[in-house]
């Protein structure tokens, strides 16, 4: 019971933050809008994360979906590190304005993915299907640089940087194409070291206690 009150929290305030972020307090005026953001699609994979959690919990799915459990706290990971490098950096590097709205930016980019990896490595602890998350991230980062480099950056003005405007995060706008390349590759890297650490920490976790789930090994992501 006491687990499933917990799921309940972290799905009620990832959902909760997400339609705050998308349709109350969500800024449309440039194209694209809040999915403009790395932070708003890890939400949005932690949102579904924790939903099939649920789902698992009360009979509602077959599926244990390793892969994409896995690909959510890497996700966040990267999220939590490059915000807050950048940000202690120069916070004019994510925003432009510099100010931050502490409810929101301590929720997405520190409480909420810790919430998630809680749940990843110390309760739903199946941790597997390595390929496949390798596979998932692969196309989430691939999508989301062709989405803000092709589309984002494309149809927005702003902000504006000393090579490029458009791009999402302001520092990214005074990158030139190799530079932006360079970080692309550095944090994709940086994604499949995580996914390693990860399912190493899951390993060891359910060898020391075993998933109270069957192996389904085989489920899909």
């Amino acid at each position: 019971m006491a687990v499933l009150i917990y799921r309940w929290i972290v799905f009620g305030l990832a959902a909760g933050y997400l339609v705050y972020l998308l349709i109350i307090d969500g800024d449309y005026s440039a194209v694209g809008g809040p999915f403009r953001f790395l932070t708003i699609w890890a939400l949005l994979f932690t949102f579904f994360s924790m939903s099939r959690m649920m789902a698992i919990m009360e009979g509602r799915s077959d599926r244990d979906w390793p892969a994409t459990v896995a690909v959510t706290g890497a996700l966040n990971f990267m999220v939590v590190f490059l915000y807050w490098r950048l940000y202690f950096d120069n916070p004019a590097n994510v925003r432009s304005d510099g100010e931050i709205t502490w409810w929101i930016e301590y929720y997405v980019h520190a409480l909420g993915p810790l919430l998630q990896w809680i749940d990843m490595l110390f309760i739903h602890r199946n941790i597997r299907g390595f390929r496949r998350a390798i596979a998932l991230m692969a196309a989430t980062i691939v999508a989301y640089v062709a989405w803000i480099e092709l589309v984002v950056q494309r149809f927005n003005d702003a902000p504006f940087g000393s090579v490029t405007s458009g791009l999402p995060y302001p520092f990214l706008n005074n990158l030139d194409v190799s530079g932006r390349a360079a970080f692309y590759g550095q944090t994709a890297v940086m994604a499949v070291v995580m996914l390693l650490v990860i399912f190493g920490l899951g390993r060891l976790l359910r060898k020391a206690k075993p998933a109270d789930r069957p192996d389904m090994s085989d489920a899909k992501a």
